[in-house]
């Protein structure tokens, strides 16, 4: 395995923000050292999350290990791959801390963490369920399915008005 990488840089005015493509047989140790390395990088606008283990363990998360946040029951649950935190927020305050490049809300009570997702299914019946890499899945609210399909598609959300 050859250590070192192949770095190009594109001058383009198309691009108002910069675009990173690693192109890769596999996903390798040194593929996510360079995507860590890069989200560390690029993730100081977004501060890591306060959150509860237990009832009196305050605990920094980064925003980068959060596979999804829910509701359950009237508590705002953060799930990643050691464990689960309650935050003591809504989770409309919470999206609105997160990076919204990498956060997307699937329904009223759930957001996602695209970074986290191994696949989307897109069945005929009109619903998405969403299978994390850690093998968890969930499904996408209805009302919020052709929004999910278009950004999967890269299709502009069209207003219903």
């Amino acid at each position: 395995m050859r250590d070192n990488i192949d770095i190009e840089v594109i001058i383009d005015e198309k691009y108002t923000e910069p675009k990173i493509t690693i192109q890769t047989k596999e996903r390798t140790g040194q593929v996510e050292n360079i995507i860590y390395a890069i989200e560390n990088a690029s993730e100081s606008d977004f501060p890591p999350v306060t959150a509860y283990e237990g009832k009196d363990k305050l605990t920094v998360i980064c925003q980068r290990d959060i596979i999804r946040a829910y509701t359950s029951g009237r508590k705002v649950i953060i799930q990643t791959e050691t464990g689960v935190y309650t935050v003591k927020k809504t989770l409309s305050g919470l999206d609105e801390e997160l990076n919204s490049g990498r956060f997307l809300k699937i329904s009223q009570s759930e957001i996602i963490n695209l970074y986290k997702v191994k696949c989307f299914d897109i069945n005929t019946a009109g619903t998405i369920g969403v299978e994390f890499e850690n093998g968890i899945k969930s499904w996408v609210s209805r009302s919020r399915v052709k929004a999910i399909k278009d950004l999967l598609t890269g299709r502009k959300e069209e207003s219903d008005e």
